[in-house]
């Protein structure tokens, strides 16, 4: 009858398989020590950012202070996906709960979308110093630094919240293997039982906006800033504006460029493995990354992180 047909899909899927990346058993075991060496790397590289800001006074500046915060983010962002990733990996099941795999989309998503805006907000904070450093330290306070930081984080998090609840309240009856590594915004739709063309185009377009948006309000801060540093009169100071800015362009164009192929491009031409790498580079590559694209170019930050490790040294026990 149409009463229990209605009852049957209503969600009866309490958990979703992962397939991950299928393949021989020697090729998961590779796969599982390098990306948990990437993890380790990640983890390791941007707490001693972290510690490096909090140590040495001379970084308590707000460039350092929102990079101090980024790497905090970086670490959330890898760890929402990548211990996942790694018990899939030697799983013989792969499943994950429902609830779950939609925490983990929520906050995949959130702190994603958290990079873009901090990006942004570094943008703006190199903007300022290099075409205004005058005006610099009298608009850039440390009050201001905070509120910026703090709206990152609420937009972040509020962003794709409610896009995600709809999508969560979705029918999910039939079958439940997510050809994937994590829960994504896709494979998710595809899964469910009744067609959602409004829910996905809102998805789609929230995403689309938030990315082309902030990566415009970025590549517009860049272009002031190229324009202002051609005009510098001296070699030294030039040199040392291109390396902090080419190095925030390298990191926003690695994360970007994929993103962008990701959300941003009708994706249904992509096949599932170039998907899966894709989302790899942009969840796994470039938060590795960051700390030393952010720090090698960089000489007091090089400093500080000579101080964190001396400093850990001789906390050793000899």
């Amino acid at each position: 009858s149409l009463e229990t047909m209605n009852k049957s899909e209503i969600s009866t899927v309490t958990q979703f398989v992962l397939l991950g990346f299928p393949g021989p058993w020697k090729i998961q075991i590779m796969l599982f020590s390098m990306i948990l060496l990437v993890y380790i790397l990640t983890l390791t590289g941007n707490t001693a950012i972290i510690c490096a800001v909090r140590w040495d006074h001379r970084l308590h500046t707000p460039m350092y202070v929102l990079l101090a915060n980024f790497s905090f983010l970086e670490i959330w962002y890898v760890t929402c996906t990548i211990p996942n990733m790694l018990v899939n990996l030697l799983s013989k099941t792969k499943t994950i709960s429902f609830s779950g795999c939609f925490a983990q989309f929520y906050f995949f998503f959130s702190l994603g979308t958290t990079e873009c805006f901090f990006l942004c907000v570094m943008a703006y904070d190199r903007y300022l110093a290099i075409c205004h450093p005058l005006h610099y330290p009298s608009i850039m306070t440390g009050h201001l630094c905070v509120i910026l930081v703090l709206l990152c984080w609420l937009i972040g998090f509020l962003g794709h919240g409610i896009t995600i609840f709809f999508i969560s309240q979705l029918p999910f009856c039939g079958p439940n293997i997510i050809d994937h590594f994590l829960c994504d915004v896709d494979p998710l739709i595809t899964l469910s039982c009744a067609p959602a063309p409004i829910i996905e185009h809102v998805s789609h377009s929230v995403s689309s906006l938030i990315i082309i948006l902030t990566i415009l309000y970025i590549l517009g801060s860049y272009a002031l800033v190229l324009r202002a540093v051609l005009q510098v009169p001296s070699s030294a100071g030039r040199q040392k504006a291109f390396s902090t800015c080419g190095s925030h362009l390298v990191v926003v164009s690695l994360f970007y460029g994929t993103i962008m192929a990701m959300y941003v491009s009708p994706t249904s031409g992509n096949s599932v493995a170039m998907h899966k790498v894709i989302t790899l580079i942009y969840s796994v590559v470039t938060p590795v990354l960051n700390p030393f694209i952010y720090s090698l170019r960089n000489r007091e930050m090089k400093f500080a992180l000579r101080q964190v490790i001396c400093g850990m040294k001789i906390l050793k026990p000899s």
